[in-house]
């Protein structure tokens, strides 16, 4: 038996906080095998490099690690960009781009034609993964106009849509093929108009749809904050019904993607998670260490929640 030199065994044991941190992630890579988690990736995670990169291999990662990932994307500063390289006037209401049918023909160019090749060029250098599709393709989200509310009264915004139906046959024919699908927040009504959906609301309903065990939503924030601005101290976990008491007191930013997480978990998710997309890696740290970050929402009746990995 050979015997390594003292300097060669101290070199090696450098190495077990890698290994520690990896068994770490066993009782989560358990718990997530094989179960579809639905990823909302926007912010600024969309428009820097590095954080781009990292976002990739996080959901490469998740693939590898037998989970089932499934992305849904905006792309609200690109679309912005676009409309102002054209000289095209853009606003909001209620949080809400306004989308004339000029608007909607450089969201649906920005969605499809940029934002998500760039994602699955991102995702492919990794192995033949990624697909991308729109809410359009084979009738996948099913879209009525929506409106916003204003002082009690309804405002037209234009073709700004809310999903009625999702038929997500082609998704888990995708996933079943072990594919990442990548869909743009895209949708067509039964009259044939195309409606600009928000991505978080599109993520949402999808999640729903898919029976997924975990919905993500990326945002430019920590979590869900508990007395904003206040404070800056991040609610770790709260339920169904604790949400739905704060809603009415969310910035408008926040609202649609804590409104997207309270109807996920009512509607059979596990859990709905908010995570900041500036900090690199966020989607591994947040499920497979202990710790976890940001603002996780569970359902009312669910007592046994572990809290690492979870929170």
């Amino acid at each position: 038996m050979q015997i390594a030199p003292k300097g060669e065994q101290a070199r090696n044991n450098t190495a077990l906080p890698k290994a520690r941190t990896l068994i770490e992630a066993l009782p989560w890579l358990e718990r997530f095998h094989g179960k579809t988690v639905v990823i909302k990736f926007g912010g600024n995670a969309m428009v820097d490099e590095s954080l781009k990169s990292a976002f990739a291999q996080d959901v490469v990662f998740l693939r590898y690690a037998g989970l089932h990932p499934v992305v849904v994307h905006g792309g609200g500063p690109q679309i912005s960009a676009q409309l102002e390289k054209l000289g095209l006037k853009s606003s909001f209401t209620n949080g809400l781009r306004v989308t004339t049918p000029e608007t909607m023909d450089v969201v649906r160019m920005v969605l499809a034609g940029q934002v998500q090749r760039e994602l699955v060029g991102l995702l492919n250098e990794h192995g033949p993964f990624a697909v991308g599709m729109t809410g359009e393709d084979a009738h996948t989200m099913t879209a009525v106009k929506r409106y916003a509310t204003v002082d009690g009264e309804q405002v037209d915004i234009g073709l700004v849509g809310d999903i009625v139906n999702i038929e997500a046959g082609a998704v888990k024919a995708l996933i079943a093929d072990g594919r990442i699908p990548v869909i743009s927040s895209i949708a067509r009504s039964t009259d044939g108009h195309v409606y600009n959906i928000n991505a978080d609301t599109a993520a949402a309903a999808l999640a729903v749809a898919l029976g997924a065990e975990m919905l993500v939503v990326l945002t430019d924030v920590e979590g869900l904050y508990a007395d904003w601005p206040n404070s800056d101290d991040v609610i770790s976990q709260l339920s169904a019904t604790e949400l739905e008491a704060i809603l009415p007191t969310l910035a408008s930013g926040m609202l649609p993607k804590m409104e997207g997480c309270l109807r996920a978990v009512r509607s059979g998710v596990g859990t709905a998670r908010v995570l900041d997309g500036r900090v690199q890696h966020s989607l591994l740290l947040e499920i497979f260490t202990d710790e976890g970050i940001g603002t996780m929402v569970v359902p009312d009746d669910d007592t046994d929640v572990l809290l690492g990995g979870l929170a």
